[in-house]
């Protein structure tokens, strides 16, 4: 801990969100995080975050926290409270009735790339060498396993060979089903860094969508969904015809070139163009850069890992590392981004169902045998477990009868939702290991154990670029949490004498957390992944460090490790890497007729996963602050659609009700839904209610990206909107707990926050009868309306009811039944605190476009320094640049998110001027 003034203190951690690994220090006066700030010292970030970094203080609050352990013995029942000793000992003891009964392969665990590796580590151990199966895997198969198995296939070993400031050497950036700017923004900024300093450098973009990282590139390639194989190997067969293909490289250090090479050879970019939508020409273009740069390094995320055939989407962009020989150097590689925060530690102690400590091979006897020995078992299972998707379709058959949930959220974030769902109520005995009370999977729990979160806990983090960072505990966790690592080693230790294996004791009798990381870099000793040379107090004196580095390594010789394979070998039988040939495969699921339009998926700019932490935090809707679908505007002039309207969004497996808008990112016959929004903000399940769970058959990763969808008018006439304004978060977040009860009642329904320091909550309803008089008043009850004080006008013939309250001269609550035009100015009247001195009489008035005494901000795009959309345009209507608006407004001059936003803008108004 570092003093900074009279009783704060800042600790250094890293960000919990995506994989980039940002350093953070935690401002706090070891009861309460009061803030937060980039570590200026940390190599990934040093000193930058995104929106959601810089918010983190605004998340560590206890109102929405598991504080004690939960228990019910009966279905359907209230979950009670109870000790520590009771949960631990009633999970123990249902856990060993299975194993006794059914044998180990009928329990599982279902865990989280967002634990810390001693977390990972300690649930690898009790599952593969307590109870002795297999079954225990990650939502990391959900985003990263197509990465590893790619990895695996080309290189020998799932070691990013690359470094972030391979950004700065490289002259060639391909960017691959990946969206930087929004997903690893830091990441991002550095790669506008390079392009600043050296203008000459191509940047290519392949997504089906006109991204903010699309609208930087040079060069953009929008693909159609699932055609990313076509590309990448016709832009092999231009290397090979322009002769840009590093012979002697392949010679000295590869193998399976000649196959590949027969593969490709009618692979041209004509033909290609026609299967991936795009002109042959650019094919040919993205291929001359790529072979004619002396640097070019590829990064990639879930565009290409959340696919059917998402490992040799991966191999066959490796491919093009490897045949020009642009790997092991400054500026070269393919550099896979991690989509979640350990991601990587959890992959390094083997934390998915097929893989094993240390990136052994479970088919290996002798690798199984290191593990045995090293755990003091007499073996290791050596069949793969249960993965993601089939876990939950084993538990919805009978097979699985105890399942182990940790810090992740399957009911919202898996596909096949339905089919979840009825496998969460179909196991017999159901664990919830969560910091937060009301996640979507929490109804399901028989048991739900408090869990440490950021801030909370002690550990170490691996990010993208193979970096380990030692996090440190800044305050005790509220109510009765606790580390993840001490809830498995107590059930462990209670686990072992009920199945007959007392040595649990010995094996989970850890000190304290240092232990278990030491036990880790033991097991690495002779790895590719080799960090015996590392320990707590180095990592706290030299800063984060990349693997290897094995005992004996001097922190000076950290460039030796900043990249892989420079000596041009591989971690394969042979030292060899390999070239795949990859099938030939588009999307599983192909649009027809009835089903015309591709569903692409992804993130938001300030919102994570399913929301539970980032949700909670009212300036991050300020962006985006409702579920939507973006639809190309031909689409929906086809359909007779209009911006802001409800439509049904329908698949082969399950329909679902959003807002349409449109956008100019999409092609005709595309659409996009972003991947966060569940049970808690919507009345329905969200995106993956739409997505099926065909997975990839080397990775097991489900084509969580693509769905065939039509998009159909629906009537939903009987429309209200909801609002209160508090004086914080704490108490509007409260509010909208209250309210998620209410949303499956309709037929449509979404919930959000809005405003910044003084929050508010919002709700939007949209129904097909109209909504009874009774549920008016109990949701006018709900938030305070129910009062002499409110402002009411009620029109029963047209079905308008109405209820504004003010306090002070500020409006504080507002319902509007059966007529809401004004909602989206008197939102902001809210939030913005305006004085309703002049609006009295309008508050209650059907006027969509706000009287002269309103002030209308809209979307805040510049969320750090809360710059909105409005203020913006005016100031580019005013003739300003965009230095000029950093200048005036200070826009995109904090984290930086929002520049590429800014700079279309900046050229819209170009074009319109």
């Amino acid at each position: 801990m570092i003093p900074i003034a009279q009783d704060k203190m800042e600790t250094k951690a890293t960000c919990p969100y995506c994989g980039v690994g940002c350093g953070v220090l935690i401002e706090h006066d070891a009861e309460r995080i009061s803030g937060v700030r980039g570590d200026p010292d940390h190599p990934a970030n040093f000193g930058r975050l995104c929106t959601k970094g810089a918010t983190l203080h605004l998340t560590a609050r206890p109102e929405t926290r598991l504080l004690h352990p939960e228990l019910r013995t009966v279905r359907g029942e209230a979950r009670q409270r109870v000790g520590w000793d009771e949960a631990i000992g009633v999970a123990a003891q249902r856990f060993a009735d299975v194993i006794n009964t059914h044998g180990p392969d009928a329990v599982a665990f279902y865990i989280s790339g967002q634990l810390l590796t001693e977390d990972y580590y300690v649930f690898n151990k009790a599952m593969k060498g307590l109870i002795g199966s297999n079954n225990v895997d990650t939502n990391s198969r959900l985003c990263m396993s197509s990465a590893v198995a790619a990895y695996k296939q080309t290189l020998g070993a799932d070691a990013p060979p690359c470094a972030y400031e391979d950004f700065a050497h490289a002259d060639c950036i391909l960017i691959a089903g990946a969206n930087p700017a929004y997903a690893h923004p830091v990441a991002f900024r550095r790669i506008e860094d390079a392009k600043k300093a050296r203008p000459a450098m191509k940047i290519i973009v392949i997504d089906p969508r006109r991204t903010d990282t699309a609208s930087s590139a040079d060069l953009h390639l929008a693909i159609l969904p699932g055609t990313d194989i076509w590309l990448y190997n016709a832009m092999l067969h231009v290397l090979l015809w322009e002769g840009m293909v590093d012979h002697a490289y392949i010679a000295a250090h590869t193998e399976g070139f000649d196959a590949l090479r027969d593969h490709v050879r009618d692979v041209t970019p004509a033909v290609a163009a026609q299967v991936c939508g795009v002109k042959a020409e650019d094919i040919v273009t993205a291929a001359r850069w790529w072979g004619g740069s002396p640097a070019a390094m590829s990064l990639w995320c879930q565009g290409l890992n959340q696919s059917a055939h998402g490992t040799h989407n991966g191999a066959a962009l490796i491919a093009l590392s490897l045949a020009t020989g642009k790997i092991g150097r400054p500026g070269c590689g393919p550099f896979s981004l991690t989509g979640q925060p350990n991601a990587m530690g959890g992959r390094e102690v083997g934390g998915l169902s097929n893989l094993m400590s240390a990136h052994r091979d479970m088919a290996n006897p002798a690798h199984r045998a290191e593990v045995a020995r090293l755990w003091g078992v007499d073996s290791v299972p050596d069949t793969p477990g249960l993965t993601a998707v089939e876990l939950f379709r084993a538990a919805s058959e009978g097979k699985v009868k105890a399942l182990w949930i940790a810090c992740t959220n399957p009911a919202q974030s898996l596909p096949e939702l339905e089919l979840v769902r009825e496998a969460l109520q179909h196991c017999d005995f159901v664990v919830l290991q969560e910091a937060y009370r009301s996640t979507e999977t929490a109804p399901f729990a028989d048991l739900m154990l408090p869990a440490a979160t950021w801030g909370e806990k002690e550990g170490t983090v691996t990010n993208s670029e193979r970096r380990i960072t030692h996090v440190r505990r800044a305050l005790p966790p509220p109510g009765e949490a606790r580390p993840d690592w001490r809830i498995v080693c107590d059930f462990a230790q209670a686990l072992g004498p009920l199945i007959g294996k007392p040595q649990a004791a010995t094996m989970f009798g850890y000190d304290g957390v240092e232990a278990i990381f030491a036990e880790h870099v033991a097991s690495t000793a002779g790895r590719d992944l080799d960090i015996t040379g590392l320990d707590y107090a180095l990592l706290d004196a030299a800063g984060p460090q990349q693997w290897p580095f094995p005992a004996g390594t001097a922190v000076a010789d950290a460039a030796a490790r900043t990249r892989l394979y420079a000596d041009g070998r591989f971690p394969t039988a042979d030292g060899r890497a390999r070239f795949v040939v990859p099938v030939q495969s588009t999307t599983v699921e192909k649009v027809d007729a009835r089903y015309p339009i591709h569903l692409n998926t992804g993130r938001l700019r300030d919102q994570w996963h399913g929301m539970s932490r980032t949700g909670k935090v009212a300036r991050l809707y300020s962006h985006v602050d409702e579920a939507r679908i973006e639809l190309n505007a031909d689409d929906m002039a086809v359909r007779g659609v209009k911006a802001g309207e409800l439509v049904k969004v329908k698949s082969r497996r399950g329909e679902i009700v959003l807002r349409a808008v449109a956008s100019s990112e999409v092609r005709k016959g595309q659409a996009f839904v972003a991947m966060h929004w569940g049970r808690n903000v919507l009345n329905s399940a969200g995106i993956n209610v739409l997505m099926a769970g065909d997975f990839d058959p080397y990775s097991k990763q489900p084509e969580l990206k693509h769905a065939a969808i039509r998009i159909d008018r629906v009537e939903l006439p009987h429309q209200m909107l909801l609002m209160r304004a508090e004086d914080s978060e704490r108490a509007a977040t409260e509010h909208a707990e209250r309210l998620v009860p209410w949303l499956e009642r309709f037929a449509y329904a979404s919930l959000a926050l809005a405003g910044r320091d003084n929050a508010a909550v919002v709700m939007r309803i949209a129904h097909d009868q109209p909504i009874p008089a009774a549920w008016l008043a109990e949701l006018d009850a709900l938030i305070g309306l129910d009062t002499d004080d409110a402002l009411s006008y009620s029109d029963a013939r047209r079905g308008i009811s109405k209820r504004a309250l003010i306090a002070g001269d500020r409006l504080v609550g507002l319902r509007l039944a059966g007529e809401t035009v004004a909602g989206a100015w008197l939102r902001d009247v809210m939030v913005d605190q305006q004085s309703t001195a002049e609006l009295r009489r309008w508050l209650l008035a059907p006027l969509s476009a706000p009287p002269a005494a309103a002030k209308g901000r809209g979307r805040v795009i510049c969320n750090c320094l809360n710059v909105s959309e409005t203020d913006i345009a005016a100031a580019i209507a005013g003739g300003d640049d965009f230095d000029a608006l950093q200048e005036k407004l200070k826009c995109g001059t904090s984290c930086g998110s929002c520049v590429p936003e800014i700079r279309r803008m900046v050229a819209a108004g170009r074009s319109a001027a």
